[in-house]
């Protein structure tokens, strides 16, 4: 699940309050959702603040939700990473080119710089 909110605030995607959550395909999201995404481990709940050059840039979404030059900011929760392969969906991989796991020890809230809070 995600929630996606404009830095006063307002909320301009949401799938909290659905009942499934949704897939969604790595290479499709924006860079700066996509870098803080890889960073995260199954059960991993973040907040990834996200500069407008890693979001929609100074156009905006297209469909008008974020304005040009917008920061935004995702709470995400990653409930299950896909794996690719023979039978199976696309694998999602770390930084360092592992599969991404569960890490119960690792923080669950990123900062600006996609590190783990403490």
């Amino acid at each position: 699940h995600y929630h996606g909110t404009l830095p006063d605030g307002s909320i301009f995607d949401s799938t909290l309050g659905q009942e499934e959550p949704i897939s969604l395909p790595v290479g499709a999201l924006i860079p700066g959702y996509k870098e803080g995404l890889l960073k995260m481990h199954e059960g991993d709940t973040a907040m990834i603040g996200i500069p407008s050059d890693m979001a929609y840039g100074d156009d905006g979404s297209v469909d008008g939700r974020v304005p040009g030059g917008a920061a935004i900011f995702f709470k995400v929760q990653l409930i299950e990473v896909l794996s690719a392969g023979i039978g199976g969906g696309p694998t999602l991989l770390g930084a360092d080119g592992k599969k991404l796991t569960k890490n119960p020890t690792a923080g669950s809230l990123l900062g600006a710089d996609g590190k783990p809070l403490s």
